[in-house]
């Protein structure tokens, strides 16, 4: 049987947590063995996963603490990365390379290129891309050096796989890659976990929730998601629907800013941290949530490239809000599902938060037309077919799946 001949190179992979290692996951482990392989970055939880599944996966040492090329040490985790890379490229007959971001893997599959002609595609997801700043706190793509090596990565990159439409857009846009070279492949949603449940007063009190209204934000606690707009809504919010709760699923640098910005706002009754939760404290939040909020807005080039949770959401029924940037607005079919308001500022997002918990039965309404689009156009096995055809690969879907530990969210 020959080797594998596309590899996936990617730093960020289970059981490293984030939407686009389980993007990777979700397709690649439906992906015919015999024609992929897969380098992944080294996590210490790595060995116990890997026992797992059959995955043709290699631990490389792709995590670099700089992604630029200026000093020595940088330098020198390049060439470690190159050459780890290089001999698995040899061994497995790597003919085609599929990269997770255009810095730093698109950079080694690259210098590959250059070497020995082999292509390479790169997966856009929309902030790593992005170079056009709002004027606030510039992002990635500030540094010039990662400009011009994003640039010659695209200039010679095959194909660009884009998350969304807004992506490609900004590849197009903004480093002029030809439109016939721009794919769109959409991350999913496993509807066949993510389901809808019945209010339950006994997991709500579990949760810490009780019987309270409760908006629910999953993710990072970064500025980019805006769950200090959510906390400043509060206030507004609390004068239509006195007991409202604010559930922030995550962790990240923005959570003692957060913690005090809750108690100059007042609102230490009405906002619940709960930190990182498993898969199944998730599902059961997205469950049990009134409304699933993720207001998140551009802050300087970063941006929200999809927003995997808001499709976990609609799929257990719940309806969701967004912010009116990047590509979260894809995810939701505004007015029936959902809706997508400007998060630079409160009031607006206030405003829809009361309109819909005020309305229990239109909530209900748009819960069920979230699920009905969620399992109509995002689930996991029906976009690897998409991308089966884009890969020209026979797609083996496996008969029982392969759960990832309970650690590893997509928030």
């Amino acid at each position: 049987m020959p080797g594998p001949r596309t590899l996936l190179l990617s730093e960020i992979f289970p059981p490293k947590t984030g939407g686009s290692g389980r993007w990777f996951w979700e397709i690649y482990r439906r992906m015919p063995r015999e024609q992929f392989a897969i380098a992944a970055g080294p996590d210490s939880a790595a060995e116990a996963l890997d026992r797992t599944h059959d995955l043709d996966v290699s631990r490389l040492p792709l995590t670099l603490a700089d992604w630029g090329m200026a000093s020595w040490s940088s330098a020198s985790g390049y060439w470690r990365a190159f050459r780890a890379v290089h001999d698995l490229v040899r061994t497995r007959k790597i003919e085609r390379i599929h990269c997770g971001r255009c810095v730093p893997e698109g950079w080694i599959a690259l210098g590959l290129k250059k070497l020995y002609g082999i292509p390479y595609d790169c997966y856009v997801h929309g902030e790593d891309a992005n170079a056009a700043s709002s004027g606030a706190a510039d992002g990635v793509l500030s540094s010039r050096q990662l400009k011009w090596m994003t640039k010659q990565v695209l200039a010679n990159v095959d194909r660009v796989i884009a998350n969304s439409r807004n992506s490609a857009r900004i590849v197009q846009e903004q480093w002029g890659v030809p439109a016939e070279r721009v794919q769109l492949l959409h991350p999913g949603c496993d509807t066949n976990y993510f389901t809808p449940a019945t209010s339950s007063r006994v997991i709500r009190d579990q949760l810490g929730w009780g019987g309270r209204p409760v908006i629910v934000t999953a993710g990072r606690l970064q500025k980019r998601k805006g769950q200090d707009m959510v906390i400043r809504a509060l206030s507004l919010v609390r004068e239509a629907i006195p007991d409202v709760l604010y559930a922030i699923i995550g962790d990240g640098e923005e959570r003692e800013p957060l913690k005090a910005l809750t108690i100059a706002e007042g609102q230490q009754d009405h906002v619940l941290f709960m930190g990182k939760v498993s898969d199944e404290v998730l599902r059961q939040s997205y469950q049990q949530a009134d409304i699933f909020v993720l207001a998140n807005r551009q802050i300087g080039t970063d941006i929200e490239g999809f927003g995997m949770v808001l499709l976990e959401a609609q799929a257990c029924g719940t309806p969701v809000i967004a912010g009116a940037s990047g590509g979260t607005a894809e995810t939701l079919r505004p007015g029936e599902t959902g809706f997508v308001v400007p998060c630079e500022e409160p009031t607006q997002l206030a405003a829809r938060l009361i309109e819909m918990l005020s309305n229990p039965a239109r909530l209900d309404d748009m819960g069920q037309a979230a699920r009905h689009w969620v399992v109509e156009h995002f689930d996991w096995d029906a976009l690897s077919y998409q991308a089966a055809h884009l890969f020209e690969a026979k797609l083996a879907v496996p008969t029982a799946p392969q759960a990832l530990p309970a650690d590893a969210v997509s928030c």
